[in-house]
């Protein structure tokens, strides 16, 4: 747990000495108050909710989440640092899971700035504080899901650009699965939407926590970080 904890912090601090942290989240803040605000405003202010947010957040997380994610192992291979890590007394799970950590602070810190919608709801309305739990603590997992497939798609190269379109094309097509699954006859329909990393968050912006899915997206987060870790041993005995 220490050697995780040191790479972990090496690896927030890395992202609050760069810019791209800042940009992202610039830009996450930008795109999601505006459909906030214009969700808001369409509504004539009569809805006190996080309709507007939510409906895009979720999807704004897995863009950049394959860009906050496609440096953290492809820039070290790039610059010949990884070696080094890889020559020091630390397994290759904890040198995952201290990346994951990394990046799901930084994603963690983002949504935290985005409490002030709601703050403004309570301030200006009566909104219903259970369901806005519950959709952070449902995007929170998106996230998670989301960071895992770009650790997983940063350990397989060492250009950024590639991760970062690898992971956005993993994420991508397991959001898009749900609309797959509409289109599937019975069975094989259930089972992609089951797959689909976007069929299981309405649930939790309805106040609803589905044990189904919790599983599901710790799962896909399990499975991606445990790739990564075989890609690395691959990586390093290949």
């Amino acid at each position: 747990m220490r050697n995780i904890g040191i790479i972990a912090a090496k690896e927030f601090r890395s992202y609050l000495n760069a810019p791209m942290a800042y940009v992202v989240t610039a830009i996450f803040l930008a795109l999601s108050g505006t459909f906030f605000a214009t969700y808001l405003a369409a509504t004539n202010y009569s809805d006190t909710s996080l309709t507007g947010f939510l409906n895009a957040a979720g999807f704004l997380i897995l863009l950049f989440a394959a860009v906050l994610t496609m440096r953290l192992i492809a820039e070290e291979k790039k610059l010949g640092t990884f070696e080094f890590l890889l020559t020091a007394p630390v397994r290759d799970v904890e040198i995952v899971l201290a990346k994951f950590a990394g990046s799901v602070a930084v994603l963690t810190a983002m949504l935290a700035l985005t409490l002030y919608y709601p703050l403004l709801l309570i301030v200006f309305g009566d909104p219903d504080l259970g369901p806005i739990a519950t959709s952070y603590f449902g995007l929170l997992l998106i996230g998670g899901a989301s960071l895992a497939v770009g650790v997983f798609a940063s350990s397989i190269t060492s250009n950024q650009i590639v991760a970062a379109a690898v992971a956005g094309g993993i994420l991508f097509g397991l959001w898009f699965l749900g609309t797959a699954a509409r289109f599937a006859p019975g069975g094989l329909g259930e089972v992609l939407s089951y797959l689909s990393l976007a069929d299981h968050f309405p649930d939790f912006v309805h106040g609803i926590i589905d044990t189904r899915a919790i599983v599901y997206y710790l799962s896909v987060t399990a499975l991606f970080l445990f790739l990564a870790v075989r890609s690395i041993e691959t990586g390093r005995w290949g």
